[in-house]
């Protein structure tokens, strides 16, 4: 059982309850809906960065799961599995970041540096100058600063749900925010 409430779609203010009323029903959007005044926007800014990025999907995923790995959350680790294979996560890459085996050779030399520079921002928050070097001569500003914005977002996702100590939900897929394939 959550330590905060799930907050009731029926019971919200307009603009929390629509934000519900358009989401999949899961029970992290109705802890977040507890900040009434925050939440819709969050829902659209999630939805970005799920979404409308230039960053590569598949990188996106893997960083998504990195940090999820990184943190222990099975919730965001469950939701986001099924994400990560519609964008093409293989069988091998999902076992090899549950095993904390980022260098694995199922990984492109450009996907162990998403992976190695996601890692050091969520353990030290300043990534080594020569791992933030491979970063930027891989992908443009850009998207470096998408990746930074991901990594947050899913770092913020992992403590809300472990304070929280959410009920997990069934997978929803690439249904979540609409992500694109």
């Amino acid at each position: 059982m959550s330590r905060l409430p799930y907050v009731n779609p029926a019971d919200a203010p307009a603009p929390v309850r629509d934000a519900l009323q358009a989401a999949l029903p899961l029970n992290f959007f109705r802890v977040m809906a507890n900040a009434e005044t925050a939440f819709p926007d969050w829902m659209r800014w999630g939805g970005t960065l799920l979404a409308d990025l230039a960053l590569d999907p598949l990188l996106r995923e893997i960083a998504i799961l990195r940090v999820a790995q990184l943190s222990d959350i099975k919730y965001e680790w469950v939701q986001h599995e099924p994400i990560a294979r519609s964008v093409g996560a293989t069988d091998e890459m999902i076992h090899a970041l549950g095993r904390n085996e980022i260098g694995d050779d199922c990984f492109t030399s450009d996907q162990r540096i998403v992976l190695r520079f996601t890692t050091d921002v969520v353990r030290d928050v300043r990534p080594p100058d020569d791992t933030t070097t491979a970063l930027t001569g891989l992908l443009p500003p850009r998207e470096v600063v998408e990746l930074l914005m991901v990594i947050g977002q899913y770092m913020m996702i992992a403590r809300v749900a472990a304070v929280a100590d959410l009920d997990v939900d069934e997978p929803m897929g690439a249904g979540v925010y609409g992500a694109r394939p």
